[in-house]
């Protein structure tokens, strides 16, 4: 067995798990936990829009809850001002949040570093307090509330989002069809263009990328994660509040992407469900418990820098990597030296 057969079973081994979520919890009697499932995958998407700037572009987003927003209100006023059904409510919030991250990112992009950081910041306080003053749109603080339409009615049969089991699948259905979307985005030119310019983006100016653009599309695309997981909330509490979009959301997505391992497509999924299930269990036992999650993130950082991901994949590595001993390693390097003086010599007499 190798190293990617067996990433590639624990992969399925996830998928399979996660299918089964309504089914197995429920028998054991843990039924509100299906709830805190579909919580984390929605809460893992928008942590996925953060890791997509900062392991696979190199820029650390802090106004994420922007777009965050923005795709609850997407969802929330389209269904109170045009009765639009569940799916065209769900394409107009990923589409409002896309397009402010357009807007937004023309500017935010110039920067780089700290300064990218704090114009995220800037822009996310911006529209925050912008939500919190029209209240007679957004609710302020107290939100906008809205009644879900199905998610499909076909005569007699109507699957709505008042079953927990149906919500579960209809959120895990989109969350999986992100990270789809993204696994064929990072592994494409598109993503290599990406990891370049985090290694160098002077280099890769160089080499014809153009770095502002790419940087430009990278930050679209986070934007658009990041109201997929804005809207699929909405459903899922049946609102709306401008709350969202304060950056605080956005820290907690950050220390989620760098727990579960910046730069790894199910990074985030890991941390926003570790910390998660770590809040649910430790909340009700000690007020102070986000004393903890920061210990916790300064050890990962300390000593699992690439996360929980990047643990779980040097373990594969080292597990299936075989060490060859001393006299083997003796073997192989007299027989590449003896190699590489026979072309030597042949290129010597050649000259001759």
């Amino acid at each position: 067995m190798t190293a990617a057969y067996a990433r590639a079973l624990a992969i399925a081994v996830l998928i399979v798990a996660l299918l089964a979520v309504p089914f197995v919890l429920p028998a054991f009697g843990a039924t509100f936990w299906v709830s805190i499932a579909t919580e984390i995958l929605i809460w893992s998407l928008l942590a996925a829009s953060v890791n997509l700037l900062l392991g696979y572009v190199g820029l650390l987003s802090f106004g994420q809850a922007l777009y965050f927003g923005i795709g609850m209100y997407g969802v929330a006023l389209s269904i109170n001002a045009w009765n639009v059904g569940f799916w065209p409510a769900l394409a107009i919030g990923i589409v409002a949040a896309s397009v402010m991250a357009l807007l937004t990112g023309v500017f935010a992009v110039r920067l780089t570093w700290h300064y990218f950081a704090i114009i995220t910041v800037v822009f996310s306080l911006i529209f925050y307090f912008a939500a919190m003053s029209m209240k007679g749109v957004t609710g302020g603080d107290d939100g906008v509330s809205f009644s879900p339409p199905p998610v499909l009615k076909l005569g007699e049969l109507e699957l709505t989002l008042v079953d927990a089991t149906t919500q579960y699948y209809v959120v895990l259905g989109v969350v999986l069809a992100c990270y789809v979307l993204t696994a064929l985005i990072v592994n494409s030119p598109l993503g290599l263009a990406f990891k370049a310019i985090r290694e160098n983006d002077r280099r890769a100016a160089l080499i014809g990328i153009n770095v502002y653009r790419t940087r430009l599309i990278a930050f679209v695309i986070a934007g658009a994660l990041a109201g997929t997981s804005g809207a699929l909330f909405a459903f899922f509490g049946r609102y709306a509040s401008a709350s969202y979009m304060f950056y605080h959301v956005s820290g907690e997505a950050v220390v989620w992407a760098i727990v579960g391992g910046a730069g790894s497509l199910l990074g985030p999924l890991f941390g926003a469900g570790a910390l998660i299930v770590f809040r649910e269990l430790v909340s009700t036992l000690w007020e102070h418990y986000l004393i903890a999650v920061g210990a916790i993130t300064i050890c990962v950082v300390m000593f699992a820098p690439r996360g929980l991901a990047g643990a779980w994949n040097d373990a594969l590595r080292l597990a299936f990597t075989r060490i060859p001993d001393e006299p083997a390693r003796r073997d192989a390097f007299d027989r590449r030296n003896a190699s590489e003086g026979g072309e030597a010599a042949a290129i010597i007499e050649e000259k001759r």
